[in-house]
């Protein structure tokens, strides 16, 4: 018997290596996560004083040294402690296990560890055991990990800095454009069409809010990630999703400001409501069209 026989035969078995893998998938999504924005920052910082030591100089840009490389990147430097700079040690970054064994503080200095780094991996690893309860071990399964994955670093990204980058996002795009050529969950007019009414949906209603408002009710990595959900799922699916994430947006949205004592005018990041809302639709979304259908008398 194959250790991928025995996987299929075995669903408790199954479901502890898909968790024990997304676990350490979601500690390297903390990485992505914390230093993701912070490359973009400083790629951008880099670019401006590129160009503005062109202009100074009056030279041709050719003739202008070539920007200094980047000081970060996703594995360089190592993992270590924002605080001391204490190099986490591997024995220090078993996924859970080493927050609990440190009670959530550091090695060397004794900072206390935000919990955010323990709820992803837990997130990350309860996410991708539904994906694989729901779609079984499919290729469909795994290329839904992949999306799943990268919506975790999506909605957080936005929470934190309200960025959604595009070197997660248009990936994801095209990758979803690409498995529909199989029609694995949209055939490829569907797709071809999702992504393109996704994209100008949103962008339609931000013009429309920004001519009568005067002000910006959300930004254009929104409109990619619903346009990235339009190639995945199919054009049908972006009015299921396009309700769900108003909804749980504006739920969220009125507790958070409530919390936070801010008022109506306080942008929210809405990629996290979004990639919620897709990620619902992607594994349980015909399910939830035809209940409505049958519930309305149309199915």
């Amino acid at each position: 018997m194959s250790a991928l026989d025995l996987l299929l035969q075995t669903p408790i078995l199954l479901y502890t290596t898909v968790g024990l893998f997304a676990l350490a998938v979601g500690s390297f999504l903390n990485v992505v996560i914390y230093r993701l924005p912070r490359m973009m920052e400083e790629e951008w910082r880099r670019e401006c004083a590129h160009l503005t030591q062109a202009q100074a100089d009056d030279a041709p840009m050719g003739s202008i040294p070539p920007p200094l490389p980047p000081s970060l990147s996703l594995a360089r430097p190592g993992s270590h402690c924002p605080h001391c700079g204490h190099r986490i040690k591997a024995r220090e970054n078993i996924p859970v296990l080493s927050y609990l064994f440190l009670r959530g503080r550091c090695a060397a200095c004794q900072q206390p560890i935000g919990a955010r780094y323990p709820l992803v991996e837990v997130v990350t690893a309860l996410l991708s055991i539904l994906v694989v309860w729901r779609l079984g071990v499919t290729w469909e399964a795994a290329a839904a990990l992949v999306l799943t994955w990268g919506l975790i670093a999506l909605a957080f990204i936005d929470i934190d800095t309200q960025l959604l980058p595009d070197s997660i996002t248009l990936p994801l795009l095209w990758l979803g454009l690409l498995i529909s050529l199989d029609g694995w969950f949209a055939t490829t007019q569907e797709a071809i069409l999702g992504a393109a009414l996704g994209y100008l949906f949103l962008w339609a209603i931000y013009q429309v809010f920004k001519l009568t408002t005067g002000r910006e009710g959300m930004g254009y990595g929104d409109f990619k990630l619903f346009a990235l959900f339009g190639a995945w799922l199919g054009w049908q699916a972006l009015p299921l999703i396009l309700i769900l994430s108003s909804v749980v947006g504006a739920i969220l949205g009125l507790v958070l400001l409530a919390r936070r004592g801010q008022n109506r005018h306080t942008p929210l990041p809405f990629g996290p409501y979004l990639a919620a809302a897709g990620w619902i639709a992607l594994l349980w979304g015909q399910g939830i069209n035809g209940a409505y259908l049958r519930w309305t008398g149309l199915g």
